[in-house]
């Protein structure tokens, strides 16, 4: 959920108060979309969702228009959440836009998939992906690491990995970098971008 406040310079009164949980969702996966086009193999075409509720709707139908994924692998604790996200994505599936194959582990969505996003719920320190679910090559968004002590990465892929953010200070204190020396490197998002 999220909201935003516009209020007057002088006076500081509030003069708008939206909700912006749809704008959240679509920069989210904005983001994800353009940090895969620039830093995932060329010609990826199967994308592993772990985590499968809200978020994974507007992920799979970005990279499904902006990449060309046509096979979502899904995964998620709660199989109703995958229920839904595969009833509400079958105007896709219908079309053949895309193949979805619902999956019975982690292990089991990454398996071969060039682009893995992790978009989980769980308020904790935790190891949704391991070090031995990632392949050399494979992609990774994560998502949901979107609060101090929240994780889904085990630290062995962030040792390992090159780690690409939107911005560093935040990232440090509630993604994935958190489990990591304050000093480790990073390359924001805008330098790759950029050249």
């Amino acid at each position: 959920m999220a909201f935003g406040l516009l209020a007057d310079v002088a006076t500081g009164y509030p003069t708008l108060l939206s909700e912006l949980t749809i704008t959240t969702a679509l920069r989210t996966a904005a983001t994800s979309a353009v940090a895969a086009k620039a830093l995932a193999r060329p010609n990826s075409t199967v994308m592993a969702l772990i985590g499968n509720g809200s978020q994974s709707e507007f992920q799979a139908i970005a990279f499904m228009t902006q990449l060309g994924i046509k096979e979502l692998r899904v995964f998620d604790v709660d199989g109703k959440a995958t229920d839904k996200f595969v009833a509400n994505m079958r105007e896709f599936t219908d079309s053949g836009a895309v193949r979805i194959v619902r999956c019975a582990s982690t292990a089991e969505a990454v398996r071969g998939a060039d682009i893995v996003t992790t978009c989980t719920a769980d308020k904790a320190v935790a190891q949704v992906l391991t070090d031995a679910d990632v392949t050399p090559g494979m992609h990774i968004n994560t998502i949901g690491g979107d609060c101090p002590g929240k994780t889904e990465l085990h630290p062995g892929i962030l040792t390992r990995a090159g780690i690409f953010v939107e911005y560093p200070p935040q990232t440090r204190i509630e993604g994935e970098i958190q489990q990591l020396p304050a000093d480790h490197p990073v390359t924001e998002l805008w330098q790759v971008i950029a050249g």
